[in-house]
C-alpha cells in the first residue's frame, strides 16, 4: 500500500475507532489518521497472535483490523489518562 492508501485507510479506521470509543469530538482529521495507522499496526500484531492475518491491502478487512487496534488504542489512552 502507499502512503496515499495508508492516509485514507488510517483516517477511516481513526474516525470509526474514535466512534466506537465514545471521542470523537475531542479528535480532529489528523488524530484519526494517526489512531487508524497506529491501530493497524497494533491490530495487526493483535490478529496474527490470534492466528489470523495482518493488514492485506486495501480493504473491508484491513479496515476492520485497524480499526480493532485503533479502539484498543483508544480504550489504554483512556485508562492511562484516566479519561474515557
Amino acid at each position: 500500500m502507499g502512503i496515499c492508501s495508508w492516509l485514507i485507510l488510517g483516517g477511516i479506521a481513526g474516525w470509526l475507532a474514535s466512534i466506537v470509543a465514545g471521542n470523537n469530538a475531542r479528535q480532529g482529521l489528523i488524530g484519526n489518521i494517526v489512531v487508524g495507522i497506529i491501530g493497524a499496526f497494533i491490530g495487526g500484531f493483535v490478529f496474527t497472535k490470534l492466528g489470523g492475518a495482518d493488514i492485506t491491502g486495501f480493504n473491508i478487512y484491513s479496515l476492520a483490523v485497524a480499526t480493532v487496534g485503533g479502539v484498543i488504542l483508544l480504550v489504554i489512552k483512556g485508562v492511562l489518562t484516566g479519561k474515557r
